[in-house]
């Protein structure tokens, strides 16, 4: 998904879909780390794109809760 239809995804959600969101993604950045430190990796970038993902929802929340 392209940043900008994220963002924008991101910023209809509310706060608690926004939690579980970060925790789905702290997931996936985990068992990529996993696989990288025990298998080969068929593509490394992933880890830089979902770490910047969890960037993302960390902004859409932190904006929304001064919001609040």
């Amino acid at each position: 998904m392209k940043p900008k239809d994220y963002n924008e995804k991101l910023e209809k959600m509310t706060l608690e879909e926004l939690n579980e969101e970060i925790d789905d993604l702290k997931t996936q950045l985990l068992r990529l780390r996993f696989q990288q430190v025990t298998t080969y990796m068929e593509n490394p970038v992933q880890l830089r794109l979902l770490k910047r993902d969890i960037a993302r929802v960390k902004t859409v929340i932190n904006r929304k809760s001064k919001e609040a």
